[in-house]
């Protein structure tokens, strides 16, 4: 199943792209209903590089969820002036979801601001309404989140 869920954010795309690229944001917007504890390496790099990274994952920092795979590939960037277009993918494997892929897109709007798009496709066997239900609630999630951050200057 897949969702795609998008929000305007006040705040120029060659920053919140800026941000997008730093774990420390997933751990931001994420927070606290969701925590990724890096497994291997024992440490997230300060900026996604292609490739995988094993966290486990805690609902409310509590209940363990199991581990999950982020794996960071087709990162496109267009820094046009007026066109500025950003997009990260993140094809996650885990134990609940067989298949979590995450698309981040970036767009710049005609004033300058961004359009932020979370489109996402869960696998997860006879679990797929469920995991898909809690992505979609989690992606919007993250999107207020990341709305109150841009409102405060990006101050984590």
């Amino acid at each position: 199943m897949d969702a795609s869920i998008s929000t305007l954010l006040d705040a120029p795309p060659d920053r919140v792209w800026e941000e997008v690229q730093k774990p420390a944001l997933l751990a931001h917007v994420a927070a606290p209903l969701v925590s990724f504890e890096p497994v291997n390496p024992r440490s997230l790099p300060d900026t996604w590089e292609e490739g995988g990274y094993l966290v486990g994952l805690k609902l409310f920092g509590a209940v363990p969820l199991g581990t999950q795979t982020i794996r960071i590939s087709n990162v496109r960037v267009d820094d046009t002036p007026g066109e500025r277009f950003y997009r990260i993918r993140d094809d996650g494997t885990g134990r609940i979801a067989s298949e979590w892929t995450h698309v981040i897109s970036i767009r710049e709007t005609s004033d300058g601001k961004t359009v932020y798009v979370d489109e996402v496709e869960v696998k997860a066997g006879v679990l797929t309404p469920v995991v898909w239900s809690f992505a979609s609630l989690f992606y919007r999630y993250r999107q207020h989140r990341l709305r109150k951050l841009v409102a405060n200057g990006f101050e984590y």
